[in-house]
């Protein structure tokens, strides 16, 4: 079973920046499409980026342009988060999925998540 573990969250101020990992038990980005989720409370569960296993990117239009997902190797996954605003406060998670995706894909069609990291954004 693959397991995904996500890091580098913690607390920013606005206007901050933070760089979320998402480290897999086995070298599946290479095949494999990631997506990056957020979850406030009391809100459903969002889609922030996706990157198919051969790079190509998708942002959802709350991003903005502050956020870029990217892939380190076949193990390691990150999405850089500039210009932090107080509405980014989240628990943010990664999944993987085989074959493609893309922002019109279902959360319940990834394969793997990981357990989250708290990001939490000061005003």
């Amino acid at each position: 079973q693959v397991q995904l573990v996500e890091s580098g969250g913690g607390l920013v101020h606005a206007g901050g920046s933070l760089r979320l990992s998402c480290t897999a038990s086995e070298t599946i980005f290479s095949t494999m499409g990631v997506g990056w989720y957020r979850q406030a409370p009391g809100k459903r569960r969002e889609l922030v980026a996706t990157i198919t296993s051969g790079g190509s990117t998708n942002y959802a239009t709350f991003v903005k342009g502050r956020f870029t997902i990217s892939r380190d190797n076949a193990k390691i996954m990150y999405l850089q988060m500039n210009s932090l605003e107080p509405e980014d406060t989240a628990v943010y998670y990664c999944a993987a999925k085989h074959g493609i995706v893309n922002l019109r894909t279902d959360a319940l069609e990834y394969n793997y998540w990981g357990q989250g990291t708290q990001v939490t954004v000061s005003s």
